[in-house]
C-alpha cells in the first residue's frame, strides 16, 4: 500500500526538513510513499497520513491555517471523522489545544483538551532550546512505554493537557511539562522528530506504519 503523506503548508513551519525526513524514512524502510507539501484542502482527503508542522507564534500559525479555504474543514473531516493518522509537530501540536495564552487569548482546533501556557523561567533560559529527555509515560503506537530518549526542542510555551490519558510523554525543564500527547489517531510532539537523529526517525517510521 502506498502512503500518501500530506505535510500541511500554511506559510509557517520547518516544511522542507520535515519532508526530507519522511522521504528518508520511507526509502530506508522500503515503504512506498508520496510525501507532498500542500496548501490545497482538496489534497487532504486523499491522504493516508497528515503532518502539521509549525514554528513561531500560536496566533500567527492559527491565522495561517484559517486563511486557506476549507483547510480546517477538510482536516477535521479526515482526522476526526475518518480517523486518518495525524502528527502535529511543535506549534502544530499546540494548535490541537482549546486555547492558547501566548500574547493574548487565541482559540485552537480543540481536538485534544488543554491550554497553551508559557514555561516558567525558574532561572532557566527561554526559549527552551536543544536536546532534552522525553519520558514515555503512557501506552501508544509510536514509542514504547517506559522508554526515555532525547529529542530536540525549540519553544517557550507548553501544552497543559487536561486529561492524563492524553499525556504520552513528559520532559523536565524547570517544571515537568507534557511533551507528547495522543488521542486515538491523533499525535502531537512538542519536540522536532525531524531534527532528533535516529530516535526521531524511528518515531516517524512508526507513525508511517499506522
Amino acid at each position: 500500500m502506498i502512503k500518501n503523506v500530506s505535510i500541511v503548508d500554511y506559510g509557517l513551519g520547518n516544511i522542507l526538513s520535515t519532508q526530507k525526513s519522511f522521504i528518508k524514512v520511507a526509502n530506508d524502510n522500503n515503504m512506498k510513499a508520496n510525501v507532498v507539501i500542500t496548501n490545497q484542502a482538496k489534497n487532504i482527503a486523499e491522504s493516508t497520513h497528515i503532518v502539521l508542522p509549525g514554528q513561531g507564534a500560536f496566533e500567527t500559525c492559527m491565522k495561517g491555517l484559517s486563511s486557506i479555504p476549507s483547510m480546517i474543514h477538510e482536516l477535521t473531516k479526515s482526522v476526526i471523522n475518518n480517523k486518518t493518522p495525524f502528527l502535529g509537530i511543535c506549534v502544530g501540536m499546540q494548535l490541537l489545544a482549546n486555547i492558547s495564552y501566548e500574547n493574548g487569548e487565541h482559540k485552537g482546533l480543540g481536538w485534544i483538551d488543554g491550554q497553551i501556557k508559557k514555561l516558567p523561567t525558574n532561572n532557566l533560559k527561554l526559549p527552551h532550546m536543544g536536546w532534552n529527555e522525553v519520558e514515555i509515560t503512557n501506552s501508544n503506537k509510536l514509542v514504547e512505554k517506559g522508554k526515555s530518549d532525547e529529542y530536540y526542542f525549540v519553544h517557550s510555551y507548553f501544552f497543559d493537557c487536561k486529561y492524563k490519558k492524553n499525556i504520552i510523554g513528559e520532559t523536565d525543564y524547570g517544571i515537568n511539562f507534557t511533551s507528547f500527547i495522543s488521542k486515538e489517531n491523533i499525535y502531537g510532539v512538542q519536540f522536532h522528530p525531524e531534527k532528533s537523529a535516529k530516535q526521531g526517525l524511528e518515531l516517524i517510521k512508526n507513525f508511517l506504519q499506522l
